[in-house]
């Protein structure tokens, strides 16, 4: 990949050192590279991002401008006293400044961490509180929805809790001015004149010198700052794009994510194949669900990430895009967060696009980027991801850490060159080995209840640690949202095991479409599907209504938490969900004392 792709840097003798530790093997040992440069090799005047909103602002900034941009965010980052490994956080939206600000950083060898607007002012503190930034950027406030949300005020109470900082920088994007807030702050456009006068060279920096921080969901308690090195998460990304992508140069490459998941980061770097980063910020259904085709056509998108709850969502609205809007750049369609349904499949080549590659992903924060992926040479099988990712020695185990043909735990058995670094303060590494490699020593245990199946594909039945065990046998959820989902009634469902009587029952909660009731009726025809097209081991005990469902901030729904909830534990950190509030549905609901 160094050579296929051109990375500019001093490569070293030494490739891989101790391959056979995990963790503990090194790639690249002697190499010395600078992210920020190799992202930034192209030059001129076309476009290297094309920015809009909800609003339907647009700005377009060519390869020359972002440079440019990027030199004097690194220049002010060394003026503001910014210097090698210290740490740069942004409350931010999803805009050019918080790429050109994350570049700067990278540029002089700071560590770049950010969380999207909607954070609470704990949530922000549970991340950045343990990383202790110089800088803290942030938006003076975003636009969700067709409303408009002030931040400076959450701003300025994250910024009194975090001594070490010597600068708030604040990014337009509501017009709010931060004099109102603070002398301390200081406006986008004053910060990057500030760096006049600076030196911008950008160093050569190790192999594994720290790029990222990014963060578990913290469902359960506060999230694990995961700290990402800048080659490995470099060389896996070209691997990604360029190889299971198809990402060419002059490429418009979109995906719908926040700054705080990491696709957001993955989208940045497809720079570094001279492709045309597509932002978007605001809600993907503002005004309807048409709003990102639009974007697409409008972009002349060649590459459409999303993910498969947007998919979904989309199906159920009626919506037919491939009437709508014309699609035909479109040639990669991805989708993440959560296993897509073969329903989905079939909306995408029926109502999308006809001859698109889809590719189902998935990989994770841990690695920051994919386990499992597209292959643009190989079959689109409905329901399945398609392959193992290339160099990723993907394996399914059994309880006893075999190999199988069933259903069992994705792991892999070699190392590869995206493994955090480390996680921030575990200076012994105790709670990154617990992380991944307590089950199966040696092995990387991720998490994913996965079956291999006949074509060399994979399918996920969601997190190992979300299966469901009633009578001893394991079923994954997404077998049973893939039945459930299917009736137009339901909009969203999750399914969690309750502790029952000494063993464990499924309880399925759904969300249902407006104005709908869940009546006996329409439970029977639930358990009947799911019995005739599973097993009747899957049929739920209980089957309750609720009127929302909880999510992260990336729009996974919360299983675990969930399941704490009904059983009356504590769910340690609220903070990582988008809707929060929806937890106390779950609370002494009577169906569950039954």
């Amino acid at each position: 990949m160094w050579q296929f792709c051109g990375v500019e840097g001093t490569r070293g003798a030494r490739v891989l050192v101790d391959g056979d530790r995990m963790p503990g093997a090194s790639f690249f040992p002697d190499a010395r590279l600078n992210f920020a440069a190799n992202v930034l090799k192209r030059r001129g005047s076309t476009p290297a991002i094309l920015a809009t909103n909800e609003d339907g602002d647009s700005r377009s900034i060519s390869w020359d401008e972002l440079r440019t941009a990027v030199e004097k965010a690194a220049a002010a980052l060394r003026a503001a006293g910014v210097r090698k490994g210290d740490r740069v956080a942004g409350i931010v939206a999803n805009t050019p400044e918080t790429i050109v600000a994350a570049l700067g950083a990278a540029a002089i060898g700071a560590v770049w961490s950010s969380c999207s607007p909607d954070f609470g002012v704990q949530g922000v503190l549970d991340r950045f509180g343990q990383i202790s930034p110089a800088v803290l950027f942030t938006v003076d406030g975003y636009v969700y929805g067709g409303k408009r949300f002030d931040c400076l005020a959450k701003a300025a109470d994250v910024a009194r809790a975090l001594p070490g900082l010597k600068q708030v920088v604040v990014i337009p994007v509501i017009g709010s001015p931060p004099d109102d807030v603070s002398g301390a702050f200081i406006s986008w456009a004053q910060w990057l004149e500030s760096g006049e006068g600076h030196a911008s060279d950008w160093p050569l920096l190790p192999f594994n010198h720290p790029l990222y921080i990014l963060y578990s969901s913290g469902t359960t308690g506060v999230p694990k700052c995961i700290v990402h090195g800048a080659g490995g998460t470099l060389l896996q990304h070209l691997k990604e794009h360029q190889f299971h992508c198809d990402i060419r140069a002059d490429d418009r490459v979109f995906y719908y994510t926040t700054c705080g998941w990491m696709m957001w980061n993955w989208l940045v770097t497809a720079l570094a194949s001279a492709a045309t980063i597509v932002l978007y910020d605001g809600s993907p259904f503002h005004p309807g669900p048409g709003r990102l085709f639009e974007l697409a056509e409008q972009s002349r998108l060649t590459l459409f990430g999303v993910s498969a709850k947007f998919i979904d969502a989309v199906r159920k609205s009626g919506h037919t895009p491939a009437k709508s809007h014309d699609l035909s750049s479109m040639r990669t369609m991805t989708s993440t967060g959560s296993p897509l349904a073969p329903e989905s499949f079939d909306f995408v080549y029926e109502s999308i696009h006809p001859d698109v590659h889809l590719a189902s992903i998935s990989g994770g924060t841990d690695i920051v980027s994919c386990f499992v992926g597209g292959n643009p040479m190989l079959p689109v099988w409905r329901g399945e991801i398609q392959c193992a990712a290339l160099g990723m020695d993907v394996a399914v185990f059994d309880e006893r850490g075999k190999p199988t043909r069933d259903a069992g735990e994705l792991v892999c058995r070699r190392a590869f060159p995206s493994m955090p670094v480390s996680f921030w303060n575990d200076p012994a590494g105790a709670k990154y080995r617990a992380a991944y490699f307590e089950r199966f020593p040696g092995v990387w245990c991720h998490g994913d209840w996965i079956r291999e199946t006949e074509h060399g594909g994979f399918i996920i039945y969601g997190r190992s640690d979300a299966t469901l065990n009633p009578g001893g046998v394991r079923i994954g959820t997404a077998e049973i949202y893939r039945q459930v989902e299917q009736f137009p009634e339901v909009l969203e469902s999750l399914a969690v095991a309750q502790d029952w009587e000494g063993d464990q029952r499924i309880v399925l909660f759904v969300r249902l479409a407006p104005g709908v009731v869940l009546d006996d009726e329409l439970r029977q025809r639930i358990a009947k599907r799911i019995r005739s097209e599973t097993t009747v081991r899957h049929v739920p005990a209980r089957i309750i209504q609720v009127a929302d469902i909880p999510h992260t901030k990336s729009g996974k729904i919360v299983e675990i938490a969930v399941r704490h909830v009904i059983h009356g534990r504590e769910v340690g950190n609220r903070e990582a969900l988008a809707n929060p509030e929806a937890l106390e549905l779950y609370r002494n609901l009577p169906d569950l004392r039954q």
